[in-house]
């Protein structure tokens, strides 16, 4: 019996194909008048990613997602919206929030250019994240958006020590009802927010995180921030 080729191989193979597929294109037409055109270029790379995204199952074009009534940083005006599923206990996810946030807020978010919304996307082979996610939700069902944010940067810079009590000791910092962060924590409260999200977040696409809605356009894994201001100009330049 033919064994049948894993989806992966498939991939691979259909993804060389377009490859030669496009060198093809380079020879049938005269190279030295395009070799300098990078707009052709960008093209061609473009309808790989394109490829790529559409047989893995991501979507290709922009998406209608929602923000939910999750935290936002940013005015509600801003001509960018910018959604992000990430997960507490992802490495990527704190190197974005660490290295790369910083600078886009700075830039985007406190200029009013960009409004930025913060959603959940608790991967399975990481059982701190859900929980963890939760109790963010916890503190800012007092402390608002404002308190979820720096808790959120808290909850980051403890990732490798992320566990209920650690939760209950950041939040001890916090000027909140402490019994009643307590509850809310050990009751699991926002469970069902937090699986929301994650079910949005598959429905658009997401496979990884942190993933990355730019206008509704999906961009992908934490990326250097001259990738997100390159992203961003062009939005805005639009």
């Amino acid at each position: 019996m033919k064994k049948q080729k894993k989806p992966q191989v498939s991939l691979v193979l259909s993804v060389i194909a377009l490859l030669l597929a496009a060198y093809a294109t380079f020879n049938i037409i005269n190279v030295q008048a395009v070799q300098n055109d990078d707009d052709f270029k960008s093209k061609i790379f473009k309808l790989i990613d394109d490829y790529i995204a559409e047989k893995s199952g991501q979507p290709t074009g922009p998406v209608d997602v929602s923000i939910d009534d999750d935290a936002v940083m940013g005015s509600e005006n801003a001509p960018v919206t910018i959604v992000e599923f990430s997960d507490f206990q992802c490495p990527f996810c704190k190197r974005f929030a660490t290295e790369t946030f910083p600078q886009i807020a700075a830039d985007y978010i406190e200029t009013g250019k960009v409004r930025f919304v913060f959603r959940d996307f608790p991967l399975g082979n990481h059982p701190n994240a859900a929980p963890a996610a939760n109790a963010a939700e916890c503190i800012r069902e007092q402390g608002g958006d404002a308190m979820y944010i720096k808790y959120h940067d808290d909850l980051f810079a403890n990732q490798e020590e992320l566990s209920v009590e650690k939760y209950k000791e950041l939040a001890s910092h916090y000027d909140i009802d402490q019994a009643q962060f307590a509850s809310c924590v050990d009751e699991n409260k926002f469970a069902d927010e937090v699986q929301a999200d994650f079910n949005d977040g598959a429905q658009y696409g997401v496979r990884g995180t942190p993933a990355f809605f730019i206008n509704g356009n999906l961009f992908a894994g934490a990326q250097p921030y001259e990738n997100f201001k390159a992203a961003i100009e062009q939005v805005l330049a639009e």
